[in-house]
């Protein structure tokens, strides 16, 4: 599995050859996007800083989008979107968490989370055990670093890859200083189960493509 992050809450996420695009950032988006073909993408919200999926089309390569709650499954992988209350860029919003399972590796995507509180007991119950876990940092709409932190913590995922932060001076820092300085920076992040079996909380930085 290959992890490459685009900045914002964009990810692509290459499972064998299959590509899953995760909250591309749309053309209408003041934000920097990219372009390559996936076979899924998953946005997370309604607004163009993360509904792009016109940007994951190649050619004859449509992907298959799923912008909402509910239980999926294609091609072996099963995706579980868990709907949560937000607020962002100053309207009322329902953010989507998803989790995305393939050979084993659970991913846990949290979008665009504004509180610890707004991952019910039920939510976390559906989410299951966590293997990567990608959290918003950066605070304002979504959650604050030291409360991105505290929710790693409550969900005991082995590994965390914080996202958008890049507009929040210092979060990054202050995520990886509550973590205890276990931080690994990277071009990608490539693993497999095994690999993961003895994390307990490390935080992969990964630098925007």
């Amino acid at each position: 599995m290959i992890v490459t992050y685009y900045g914002k809450q964009y990810f692509k996420i290459q499972l064998g050859d299959r590509t899953i695009a995760y909250n591309p950032i749309g053309k209408d988006s003041k934000e920097k996007g990219s372009r390559f073909g996936a076979d899924i993408v998953l946005s997370s919200l309604r607004h163009p800083d993360f509904n792009g999926a016109d940007q994951c089309a190649y050619g004859e390569r449509q992907p298959f989008v799923i912008s909402g709650p509910g239980e999926y499954e294609v091609g072996g992988i099963f995706i579980k979107g868990f709907g949560t209350d937000t607020t962002y860029d100053k309207e009322k919003k329902i953010n989507t968490v998803f989790s995305v399972m393939f050979e084993g590796i659970n991913l846990c995507f949290l979008g665009s989370l504004s509180s610890v509180d707004a991952l019910s007991r039920e939510v976390k119950e559906g989410l299951g055990e966590i293997d990567v876990l990608f959290a918003p940092i950066g605070g304002g709409d979504t959650l604050s670093a030291p409360d991105a932190y505290k929710l790693t913590l409550a969900v005991d995922a082995k590994v965390v890859i914080p996202m958008d932060y890049e507009h929040t001076k210092g979060s990054l820092e202050t995520f990886v200083k509550e973590s205890g300085e276990n931080a690994e920076t990277m071009e990608k992040f490539t693993f497999k189960k095994k690999d993961l079996e003895d994390k307990e909380g490390g935080v992969v930085i990964l630098k925007s493509a």
